[in-house]
C-alpha cells in the first residue's frame, strides 16, 4: 500500500469538463452516439476534504485473491464457468462481486476505498485528467474503444493484462492501473449526481436515498479513453460479475 496525505481537492467535473469528454468521445468509431448525458453524473464539481489513507499500489491479483480462498475466507472465483483464460496468477482478480471484494479486503484488515478516495488517488490534489497527467497516452493504460467491437490490442493487450504492465500510467504517488485493465469496486452506493456543498470524508449516499448499485471506478480494457479519466464513473449491481470488474483495498491512516 501507498499512503495518500490528508488533503482537500475538487471532486467531479464542471460543464466544461463534461463537454471535453463528449468531444473526445466523438472521435471514437461510434462517436455519433456520444452525448453529454453519458458523463453528466460527474457533476457537480465540489470540494472534498479527506483524511490520510492507504491504498493498494496495484489491483489485487488472482494469486493474492486465491490465497484468501485457500484459507477459507473468500469465495472462489467461478473461472470454470467459461472464463478460464482470466485465471492467470499475475492478472487482476476479476469476476468478483461487491461482497467478494468486501470479504477479501476484510481478510487483509482493510476495506474497499470510497469513491472520493479513488478519485483523489487518480487525480491528485491538483485534479489531473488522467492518473498520469492531463494528456491521453494510449500506452499508459489497458483500454478499449467505443465501437461494435470494444476491445483493442493497440496497447499490447486485447483483454486483461498482468497488473503493473503500464509503468507509463503510474501516478506521481506511485499507483498503477488506476485507469484501465479492470474497473474497480468502491464502497459507495451510486447516485446520479454529487452534492454541491463541500464535504469531508464522504461515503456516498445513504441506503434510503439511493438504489442498490455500487460505484465502479477506473474504467476497463474494453472502454474508450473518456471513461478512463479520473473523474469518470461507472456503476454495477453488487451481485454483478464481469471479467472487466476487480478491486483494490484501502485503509484509513491512523492519526499521528
Amino acid at each position: 500500500m501507498l499512503k495518500v496525505s490528508a488533503s482537500t481537492f475538487r471532486m467531479g467535473s464542471t460543464i466544461a469538463d463534461v463537454l471535453g469528454a463528449v468531444a473526445d468521445c466523438a472521435r471514437e468509431p461510434l462517436g455519433h452516439r456520444c452525448r453529454e448525458e453519458l458523463f453528466s453524473d460527474e457533476m457537480e464539481a465540489h470540494l472534498v476534504t479527506l483524511d490520510a489513507f492507504w491504498l493498494d499500489r496495484t489491483e489485487v491479483t488472482v494469486a493474492e485473491y486465491a490465497h484468501c480462498v485457500k484459507l477459507g475466507r473468500c469465495r472462489a472465483i467461478p473461472f470454470s464457468e467459461g472464463a478460464r483464460r482470466f485465471d492467470i496468477p499475475s492478472f487482476p482478480a476479476s469476476l468478483v462481486t461487491w461482497n467478494d471484494a468486501q470479504d477479501y479486503c476484510r481478510f487483509r484488515g482493510a476495506r474497499l476505498p470510497t469513491e472520493a478516495e479513488f478519485e483523489r488517488a487518480a487525480r491528485g490534489a491538483t485534479g489531473r485528467r488522467y492518473p498520469w497527467g492531463d494528456l491521453w497516452n494510449s500506452r499508459a493504460a489497458n483500454h478499449g474503444r467505443l465501437g461494435l467491437d470494444p476491445t483493442s490490442a493497440r496497447d499490447g493487450f486485447a483483454e486483461l493484462a498482468p497488473v503493473g504492465s503500464f509503468p507509463a500510467g503510474r501516478t506521481p504517488d506511485g499507483f498503477l492501473d488506476l485507469a484501465g485493465n479492470v474497473g474497480e469496486w468502491t464502497a459507495d452506493r451510486y447516485a446520479t449526481s454529487y452534492p454541491s456543498d463541500p464535504v469531508k470524508n464522504p461515503t456516498g449516499p445513504a441506503s434510503g436515498s439511493a438504489g442498490s448499485e455500487r460505484v465502479v471506478r477506473g474504467g476497463h480494457y474494453s472502454q474508450a479513453p473518456p471513461w478512463l479519466r479520473g473523474a469518470a464513473r461507472g456503476r454495477a449491481e453488487p451481485g454483478h460479475r464481469s471479467p472487466t470488474l476487480g478491486l483494490r483495498c484501502a485503509k484509513s491512516a491512523k492519526p499521528q
